[in-house]
């Protein structure tokens, strides 16, 4: 080491939210809060907290173990103990185990310093010697996470219970990103609000409903007839959203019409209940999750609808349409303020999972699969795999190969299942796709006028997208859980990969992506490194060993 889950809790009385405070690092005070908000989650929270702050601090070493981090001068192994020195000198040491990847670092898990045992991961932060306001963001950001992950576990005690449904699966993801540190970061929530918007809190959310004049609405693709009236847009709104944007715009006011629906992975993304059957609704949300704060850009708005159209039109030409599908952007907008379109009072709405699922199918994010200790992998663990990646390689490198590069991580990458078996693969968000004109227009598709920054000819950048997300993501965590929960030969499970790999490059024209796919190091995201910089949205990666380099040839 290093029960089934409720749709809906209903409170015995409403959640305050104008006075419960946003979670910070003191125990203490979140547990003041839940006293008077969820008295029943005090004492699991405080059960669960200090094995929480472990998860972080462990994820915290693994960044210092591998991310180019200031500060931070030279990294070594001794035995099973690894040893990071700091620029003054410092020096830190933890076992080696809690610095890899998916690791699970024992509740006491600690980082020995000169000063003593580092027990928290803004105090391990804080030992870089660093100064400046990214620091001070990511301290907060950190002790957000710890205490926002320990309400995950307190409000659920035995872990992911039975999927039922495909937001089900999305709402089993209790621990939230696997590798970063700021897996549960929910900046600007109070503890109340995140109990009633987090997924991993089963809510139904009240959606508000905004009208917005057809002259304020700066609009791509088609809206439904039932969010019209009239020349007036409805325009969902996260109830936090309405509460602390929407508040600062007095001459925007919503309706008391709502819309129930359930959060899914993304927080932001919503399944409505009843209305709007077949889509999900995007909503804007300032409020940082992991690396990013979760508005609507107007250029992703923009290219929804048109780069839906390009994808799909691109997997049905490369004859993959029963195997892979994008999950299209059916239509969004913005208000405009001043003038301007607005991305923290935006929403788009997308095709649902479950509007391309047969009977008896569910829509399983691939991080879900990691997050149930792939409880939900029927058989032969080696042949689910084995089917998997014939499901999802093929399309994927093709796509690559003819100039679409999908942000095919775990949370954008969903396996359809049937009786706990892949039968199909679905990708959504749009937002994270990147083209290439050239490879694009050699397979007879002119690239349509876009808005956002996501068409060039680099290469490298296209490869990084989807080897990143698919490859030091997805497969990564399928392996990890696997091997860790099946006593599989992690060799035996990525020798599989590689043979779907290899099938799918014996079919492709040689473009080089072959050579990077079996290469010596996949890339994978510096998140802390990230965090640290001056411009913290701006991707950073490094280079980790490609376990596939040694199958390339069998």
């Amino acid at each position: 080491m290093c029960g089934p889950v409720q749709v809906r809790r209903v409170l015995e009385k409403p959640l305050d939210f104008r006075e419960s405070a946003m979670p910070s690092e003191s125990p203490d005070t979140t547990i003041d809060e839940l006293r008077r908000v969820r008295p029943d989650l005090a004492e699991p929270f405080a059960a669960a907290f200090p094995g929480a702050r472990a998860t972080v601090l462990g994820r915290l070493w693994g960044a210092l173990a591998r991310e180019p981090l200031p500060g931070v001068t030279l990294r070594q192994r001794v035995a099973d103990t690894l040893v990071v020195t700091l620029r003054n000198g410092d020096r830190l040491t933890a076992p080696d185990g809690c610095a890899r990847r998916f690791a699970r670092a024992p509740e006491d898990f600690t980082v020995s310093g000169p000063a003593g045992p580092v027990r928290g991961p803004a105090q391990l932060l804080a030992r870089l010697g660093l100064s400046g306001s990214a620091v001070g963001r990511l301290a907060a950001e950190l002790d957000n996470s710890v205490v926002n992950l320990a309400l995950a576990r307190a409000a659920n005690p035995e872990g992911p219970g039975t999927l039922r449904d495909s937001a089900d699966a999305e709402q089993a993801v209790v621990d939230g990103h696997p590798q970063h540190p700021c897996c549960r970061t929910r900046t600007g929530m109070s503890v109340a609000e995140v109990l009633a918007y987090g997924p991993e809190h089963h809510p139904v959310v009240e959606l508000a409903l905004l009208p917005v004049p057809a002259d304020r609405w700066q609009r791509a693709g088609t809206w439904p007839a039932e969010l019209r009236d009239g020349d007036t847009f409805l325009v969902p709104v996260h109830p936090w959203q309405r509460d602390h944007v929407l508040a600062r715009h007095r001459d925007l006011a919503v309706t008391g019409r709502t819309i129930p629906a359930r959060p899914l992975l993304s927080l932001r993304t919503l399944a409505p209940v009843a209305e709007l059957p077949g889509c999900h609704i995007k909503t804007a949300l300032d409020v940082q999750v992991t690396n990013y704060r979760r508005t609507i850009s107007p250029a992703e708005v923009a290219d929804g609808p048109a780069l839906s159209d390009l994808v799909s039109a691109v997997v049905d030409k490369a004859g993959f349409g029963e195997s892979l599908r994008a999950l299209r952007e059916l239509g969004g907008g913005a208000v405009r303020v001043g003038g301007r379109a607005s991305d923290s009072l935006s929403a788009m709405l997308r095709e649902s999972t479950d509007s391309h699922l047969g009977d008896g199918e569910i829509a399983v994010p691939l991080t879900a699969v990691h997050a149930t200790g792939g409880a939900v992998v029927a058989g032969d663990p080696v042949r689910w795999l084995r089917d998997f990646a014939a499901l999802v390689l093929p399309p994927a490198l093709t796509l690559l190969s003819m100039g679409v590069a999908l942000e095919a991580h775990g949370q954008n990458t969903l396996v359809v299942l049937r009786d706990g078996k892949p039968v199909r693969v679905l990708y959504r968000d749009l937002d994270g796709v990147r083209v290439s004109p050239r490879r694009l227009a050699a397979w007879g598709f002119t690239l349509p006028p876009l808005a956002g920054t996501r068409a060039g000819d680099d290469m490298d950048a296209l490869r990084t997208k989807l080897f990143g997300a698919l490859l030091s993501g997805v497969f990564s965590e399928l392996v990890d859980v696997l091997a860790r929960t099946r006593a599989i030969d992690p060799g035996t499970l990525w020798e599989t990969v590689a043979e779907a790999g290899r099938r799918a490059y014996a079919e492709l024209p040689d473009h080089g992506d072959e050579a990077v796919f079996f290469g010596d190091t996949l890339p994978l995201k510096a998140t802390i490194a990230m965090r640290l910089a001056d411009d913290p949205g701006k991707a950073q990666w490094i280079p980790i060993p490609n376990p596939l380099t040694r199958y390339r040839h069998l």
